[in-house]
């Protein structure tokens, strides 16, 4: 897993709430389990105008120029700037993947669903909670200024506009670890990887019959 340490990233806003994992990837593209490979179909029911499939080329197929992550301002933006209960509906860990795929490292929101909120961690995106009225400034600021960016530092729990305005959030200790050094929870368990070689060892000496 990538490993998250400070960002200065370009901001996309999307202004809806309540947005739902089906509408971050749509249920017809969850036929892989790797986790790649998912970008080019996110938001891909509010990003195209026609029907997409599982291996359609995306290039041939008709873009809306209403929907923002089209717009050329927003083009290699990888901070989403949403509002509340951001990732409600099903647990698909697609949903992350599908957003980290397209170039996404952090969404700020208001508030997020649970399960959402806790697979972006497993996959190495950051999720920011900050306050409702926060969130309605950096939309404000986001539209008033081209190649609007903010500063994210996890070392410090903060965001930071261009002007300077630095706002905390929470993290606890564990998740803020695993995202400093890049650890998912397969990178957490070979940390322990002696331990658990001097185990099997041990354990082979000990009862032996468990491996004939």
């Amino acid at each position: 897993m990538q490993a998250f340490t400070t960002l200065q990233g370009l901001v996309c806003p999307l202004d809806r709430a309540n947005v739902d994992t089906d509408a971050i990837i749509p249920k017809q593209f969850l036929k892989s389990i790797k986790r790649s490979g998912f970008g080019p179909n996110l938001f891909d029911e509010w990003r195209y105008l026609d029907h997409g499939e599982p291996g359609m080329d995306n290039s041939k197929r008709t873009v809306n120029p209403d929907f923002v992550l089209n717009f050329p301002r927003y083009q290699g933006a990888q901070v989403l700037l949403a509002r509340e209960n951001f990732g409600c509906g099903s647990s698909r860990e697609h949903a992350p993947w599908a957003l980290d795929d397209h170039g996404f490292r952090v969404v700020i929101a208001p508030s997020f669903a649970d399960i959402f909120f806790n697979n972006c961690y497993k996959n190495g995106l950051l999720p920011i909670v900050l306050p409702a009225e926060v969130v309605d400034q950096l939309f404000q600021e986001t539209a008033a200024s081209e190649g609007y960016r903010l500063t994210v530092d996890l070392a410090a729990q903060t965001v930071t506009t261009p002007s300077g305005a630095s706002f905390g959030f929470d993290v606890t200790a564990h998740r803020k670890h695993c995202l400093l050094n890049g650890l998912d929870e397969i990178g957490l368990t070979l940390n322990h990887a002696d331990k658990i070689k001097a185990f099997e060892a041990q354990r082979r000496v000990e009862q032996p019959w468990l491996f004939s």
